[in-house]
């Protein structure tokens, strides 16, 4: 299980802006970034993913990818993440062996289930409520399905992996997130906004 329970999703629509929100994260006390910049230029997401992994480094912080294991591979990163149309999970871990961290994004059952079978060391379930920064937003779930999905792994006696708590995440959310039983949560919005919410963030975490 994935010690860290806070994931800043990192933002921005150019490379020093990405950058920037993810030195203030860092700077903000976050453990774990993952360097998500959909539609980038290839050399400059390879330039933003180069640095962002010697930064992360440098701050005692995990680095994945999001979608491009090849990318992961290149720069030496912690892990990456993969959604439901990206390549498998088994892929990556051809590709980059047993000890990096590959979390994939679900938001049904079915797709929980997958994962499962896939033994990703973490699913991004979401999302919990209705998000801007993704163009192709999956079904909301909201807390109620958050808590039905837990109650049917439960009843298949499956052991709840770790659940990260995807899409429109805010601080408040955290305490009935646990509740129900999500390991940690993934944040993007509210980090960048405000950097000095990530404080907050870890100690709402019992």
């Amino acid at each position: 299980m994935i010690k860290e329970k806070l994931q800043y999703i990192s933002q921005g629509n150019t490379k020093e802006e990405q950058e920037l929100n993810i030195h203030r994260a860092l700077d903000a006390g976050v453990k774990w970034v993952q360097v998500r910049w959909k539609n980038a230029p290839g050399k400059e997401l390879f330039e933003l993913c180069e640095k962002s992994k010697l930064q992360c480094t440098e701050y005692g912080a995990i680095c994945i990818i999001n979608d491009h294991i090849h990318l992961a591979e290149l720069v030496d990163a912690d892990g990456v993440h993969l959604g439901l149309d990206d390549d498998t999970i088994t892929q990556a871990r051809q590709i980059l062996g047993p000890e990096k961290i590959i979390g994939g994004t679900a938001n049904t059952l079915e797709d929980v289930l997958q994962r499962i079978d896939e033994s990703c060391d973490y699913i991004g379930l979401g999302p919990l409520r209705y998000t801007p920064t993704k163009e192709k937003l999956s079904p909301v779930l909201g807390f109620e399905g958050y808590q039905q999905l837990i109650r049917d792994l439960e009843k298949r006696s499956v052991k709840i992996p770790a659940i990260y708590a995807i899409g429109g995440v805010r601080l408040e959310d955290v305490e009935l997130l646990q509740k129900i039983g999500i390991h940690g949560v993934a944040v993007s919005g509210q980090i960048t906004g405000r950097p000095s919410v990530v404080n907050e963030f870890i100690k709402s975490f019992k």
